[in-house]
């Protein structure tokens, strides 16, 4: 029976890169999250992009078979994805030919969409294809993949996995951390007044720059080293970001576009009572779906999308060490929704104060631990 829409999940890697390889894809119902279709397999020794490459075409095509009209393909490679998207180029000569092969599948669909996801997100087809991996190492077929991965989608939805998991139930850690310090910036005249603050260059108020000075000396006691300062380059944060390095050595504050604040379009500057009262469809749509955007602004998914860029590069830039970055609230609430592998209600259910600090700790393997959300400990006396 043909489905109109379905999702894909897909995942390849190799030990050793290039080393034995293979690859995993999942089909989803993307109302249910019923698995449809799954696909695994071992391709010999490869590199970890040729077999997410394998991956992604394994997925689409269980997807034709399926007589899927639309299709959104999951993937945690942030290059087969941007390249997919056209906004990265194919630079390598190996990979030419297998987008080829997937953008000609892609034609076949109505519509597809490519969305990057945390690993933690993807944990069934990373579990297809590291046993589609274990099976290239060792000469066996990958026969048990499928019930492990049902296995995994389990420990995904308890949080619970005995296998891998300490009595004290934290991540066992088997390298060293890139830790994100995520800092909102102080108060702002729009903050007090609970209006909508976007792009517009709000300054600190005076009671923001006396928190952006507590802030500092809180991530000074957290942080005996910080490797870098990182900002959104508007004033209200670069203002606070500039006070926290001057606590911990003084290291270049450096800006990044992607983490600036989302675009509210013609709700900047604007309560949601006033909101309400003149966008009262189009904020009931953009209440119900990340997808949707305010009038001339930016939704959500999109956010979500360049945060998880600067991520990466402060993950890859950074390994093993401490970064201080400075946001807002829309950001900061997606990297850490992201993070907690938590649905979307998460964003209108977590509050972040100006000027609260959040721990993120990054493992190279992939793993994540968040230590803690919107410490204003250091605010009682401001």
């Amino acid at each position: 029976m043909a489905v109109r829409a379905v999702v894909i999940e897909a995942d390849g890697g190799s030990r050793g890169n290039p080393g034995p390889a293979g690859y995993g894809a999942v089909v989803r119902d993307p109302e249910t999250g019923e698995v449809l279709a799954e696909r695994s397999e071992s391709i010999g020794t490869a590199t970890n992009n040729v077999a997410e490459y394998r991956g992604l075409i394994a997925g689409l095509e269980a997807a034709a078979e399926l007589g899927a009209a639309e299709v959104e393909a999951r993937m945690d490679s942030k290059l087969v994805v941007e390249q997919m998207c056209g906004r990265w180029q194919i630079k390598h000569p190996g990979l030419r030919p297998l987008a080829a092969q997937a953008a000609g599948l892609v034609s076949r669909f109505a519509a597809v969409r490519f969305t990057w996801v945390p690993r933690e997100r993807n944990r069934h087809a990373d579990v297809l294809a590291n046993a589609a991996m274990d099976a290239a190492a060792s000469g066996a077929a990958p026969a048990a993949a499928a019930a492990e991965a049902r296995e995994a989608t389990v420990v995904r939805a308890t949080g619970t996995d005995p296998a891998t998991t300490p009595a004290s139930w934290e991540p066992r850690p088997t390298e060293e951390a890139t830790r994100l310090i995520l800092v909102r910036h102080g108060e702002t005249e729009r903050t007090v007044q609970k209006r909508y603050s976007g792009r517009g260059d709000v300054p600190l108020t005076g009671r923001g720059r006396a928190q952006a000075r507590a802030t500092a000396a809180r991530v000074a006691a957290l942080a005996p080293s910080v490797a870098a300062v990182v900002s959104s380059p508007l004033s209200r944060c670069t203002a606070t970001a500039e006070a926290v390095a001057a606590q911990v050595g003084n290291p270049p504050v450096r800006t990044d576009d992607d983490l600036i604040e989302c675009d509210f379009g013609v709700w900047e500057g604007h309560t949601f009572a006033e909101v309400r009262e003149g966008w009262a469809a189009e904020l009931d749509a953009w209440l119900a779906s990340t997808r949707v955007a305010p009038p001339r602004g930016e939704s959500f998914v999109t956010v979500a999308e360049r945060t998880g860029r600067a991520v990466d590069r402060l993950r890859s830039a950074y390994p093993g060490e401490t970064v201080v970055v400075v946001s807002h609230v829309s950001p900061i609430k997606l990297v850490l929704r992201d993070a907690l592998a938590a649905g979307d209600a998460f964003l209108h259910r977590l509050y972040l104060d100006t000027a609260g600090i959040s721990v993120l700790d990054l493992y190279p393997d992939g793993g994540v631990a968040v230590r803690s959300v919107n410490d204003t400990s250091h605010l009682a006396d401001v």
